[in-house]
């Protein structure tokens, strides 16, 4: 099966239609966040993904841990998809659902350790997709994602093999290790963002030079 490709951080129209004409399935819009790359205002996103064709997803990566809150805020941006960075309860993804019929939900596990296996077992049942990522939760600023650090894939294959959910996998993915990645974990699609930047811009090189490197493309 064709592995899905997500390409996070985008920070214009014209980088969404880039990475969008090189294969992706999938974009990034990162809003506020205490730490990492890519944020952009909210109104910012709401361009970008007003952009976007269908069926292409936008995901909106929310730091936000309050229902309300990312309630309203994914109908000021208007993405299609709310990628949840912090943990949230069940009953926050119930709430979520109910108000917001159509949109995706995807959850974001933190891949530390065996705890991180156990865990994502309880948002499958609530949630459209699980994303696995190198983040840190236990700080003492949260590390929600782009720490550009690979976890333990092994792990990452547990939660692949132990949820009935599509899954995407992050954390330091790159042209050099994406093939094994994909090897390991067999997730559903993949998630990267500064491999394929230069200076802090989408890079038309790397973006060739990384699809180019994913299996039966």
């Amino acid at each position: 099966m064709r592995t899905r490709i997500k390409i996070c951080c985008i920070k214009s129209v014209e980088e969404a239609r880039l990475a969008i004409s090189h294969g992706a399935s999938a974009i990034g819009l990162v809003s506020a966040m205490p730490s990492g790359p890519g944020m952009i205002p909210e109104s910012l996103i709401a361009e970008i993904a007003a952009s976007v064709p269908p069926p292409v997803a936008t995901f909106l990566l929310t730091s936000e841990v309050q229902p309300n809150k990312i309630i309203n805020q994914q109908r000021r941006c208007g993405t299609n998809t709310l990628q949840l960075c912090d943990h949230l309860p069940c009953s926050a993804h119930d709430q979520i659902r109910r108000e917001l019929p159509g949109i995706k939900l995807v959850q974001v596990i933190h891949v530390e350790n065996e705890e991180s296996v156990k865990y994502a077992i309880s948002p499958a049942d609530h949630v459209d997709a699980l994303l696995l990522d190198s983040g840190n939760l236990s700080g003492s600023v949260k590390e929600f994602g782009g720490t550009g650090r690979t976890h333990d894939w092994n792990l990452s294959r547990q939660i692949r093999d132990g949820v009935p959910i599509p899954v995407f996998l992050a954390g330091g993915l790159n042209s050099a290790n994406v093939a094994k990645a994909i090897e390991a974990v067999e997730p559903f699609g993949i998630d990267l963002c500064s491999s394929v930047r230069t200076n802090n811009l989408l890079d038309i090189e790397k973006l060739e030079t990384f699809f180019k490197a994913i299996p039966n493309q």
